[in-house]
């Protein structure tokens, strides 16, 4: 494999072959030609290798105390992709009702769900315990009584965990740390919020409180901040039993394992990681002497991440002279903020490499940037790029599964990407490309009608 394809960031098939980028044994030339660019393209093999891999690292850590590695659906979710959760033996976190219905639509098992979110809606908790999801994860004081209420009138007994706040600061970008005091999620340890939820939770004959749930952030390389989650989640698993003279039976210990999105980047395997929880987890209820419950766990971006590279299409090139008088060498493609706005967003950095080709002319400081009307429509904010990239030419950004995708727009009326998986030599669409079709299919007109009581003037 070329130096440049570093396999730590690109999925297990990327090559370049005769200087150009093949994934799945195709040449993202032939992709770029039959699905157009930008575009997604899904390495099936290593979707699936992470799959089975992390399901089976929470089994060899945790053993007969292993609960479920949940794939967080927020990453990315497709029925496909639902579908190949389901053969790897993993469950699914879900937090709205469309990631519910893509997981109803691939018949994926009902009891292996999680419900997720912080404001749930009735409607999105009415058709969760309709159809049977294995546990709802509450997260306010108002959604005890909700979900409560919902299950008794349906006549079902809804087992539930309780998110809870362990006041841990990981080492993350803040927006996507949610494990500190300050956020909009769970109940604080310290506060004395979480008991309050407990002793809520009791108070309703239509919950069954199973056990506990954290997640601290995204895209963390170490497992201190997770160790020090456990330790105090045990302790509250604890006082519930010193108070009820009962064990709680899960704890789920969250997701947010970091990727390598850059050179540099050293995310621990998934063996390593989980092994060190396991370790603290079984120091942490020997300690007050409790059993050791099981351990769940919500992989996402570890997953699906490094199994997807985007493609675009160069169209323009430009020089501009910079205010110390250097110059940067600015690159537009076809895409942009609409299906990477994590760089916007998170200052999230990527790598990028020429695709269809290779070169030997010398590198230049370059910026890659989308086609919105945004100056901070930047894929790619400082990188050396070989100055004789020209317009036609492919670029291939790796590590792209996790929140692309997801979290796509249609700004400036951009049709959204497709997603293509590739498999030994063939490729298929699992998600098609929006159409124009598909962005006026919502515009409607209709006659203006009374809405109340009032008198029309």
């Amino acid at each position: 494999m070329s130096q440049d394809l570093n396999p730590v960031i690109w999925p297990m098939s990327a090559r370049r072959v005769n200087g150009e980028i093949t994934i799945g044994y195709i040449s993202v030339s032939d992709l770029a030609d039959e699905f157009e660019t930008p575009a997604f393209i899904l390495d099936e093999l290593d979707f699936k290798a992470r799959a089975s891999l992390w399901a089976k690292a929470l089994q060899e850590a945790f053993g007969t105390n292993a609960g479920t590695a949940y794939y967080a659906a927020k990453s990315f979710i497709s029925t496909q992709v639902a579908r190949w959760i389901e053969q790897a033996g993993l469950g699914l976190d879900v937090c709205t009702d469309g990631e519910l219905a893509v997981a109803i639509a691939a018949n994926f098992p009902a009891k292996k769900i999680e419900l997720h979110g912080n404001n749930k809606s009735e409607s999105e908790i009415a058709a969760a315990i309709d159809y049977g999801v294995g546990v709802i994860v509450i997260d306010s004081l108002q959604e005890i009584d909700r979900v409560a209420r919902i299950a008794h009138e349906k006549s079902v007994t809804q087992g539930v965990l309780l998110r809870l706040n362990p006041g841990v600061d990981a080492d993350t970008h803040e927006a996507i740390s949610t494990g500190h005091e300050d956020v909009k999620f769970g109940f604080s340890i310290a506060s004395g919020a979480a008991w309050d939820a407990i002793l809520s939770v009791k108070k309703h004959d239509s919950l069954e409180l199973r056990g506990l749930h954290a997640h601290i952030g995204s895209q963390i390389f170490t497992p201190d901040s997770f160790e020090l989650s456990a330790s105090r989640l045990i302790s509250v698993l604890a006082k519930y039993r010193d108070e009820f003279g009962a064990e709680l039976a899960e704890l789920d210990l969250g997701g947010g394992y970091a990727i390598a999105y850059i050179e540099g980047d050293k995310p621990i395997p998934a063996q390593e990681i989980l092994s060190v929880i396991a370790t603290r987890v079984k120091s942490e209820c020997e300690k007050v002497r409790l059993k050791i419950p099981r351990i769940s766990i919500e992989p996402g971006r570890v997953i699906v991440g490094p199994s997807m590279v985007t493609i675009y299409r160069v169209g323009t090139t430009k020089e501009v002279t910079l205010e110390d008088g250097s110059t940067r060498w600015y690159v537009s493609v076809d895409g942009g903020m609409s299906d990477n706005i994590r760089p916007a967003l998170y200052e999230a950095q990527y790598s990028i490499s020429l695709a269809n080709r290779s070169s030997s002319a010398p590198l230049r400081k370059s910026r890659v940037v989308g086609k919105h009307c945004e100056t901070g429509d930047i894929i790619i904010r400082d990188v050396q790029l070989p100055s004789d990239i020209t317009p036609g030419d492919l670029l291939a950004v790796p590590a792209t599964g996790a929140y692309g995708r997801s979290m796509a727009s249609n700004y400036n009326h951009m049709a959204r990407p497709p997603v293509i998986c590739v498999l030994n030599g063939r490729a298929r669409s699992i998600i098609r490309r929006e159409t124009h079709r598909d962005l006026l299919a919502l515009e409607i007109e209709e006659e203006p009608r009374q809405i109340g009581k009032g008198e029309a003037k």
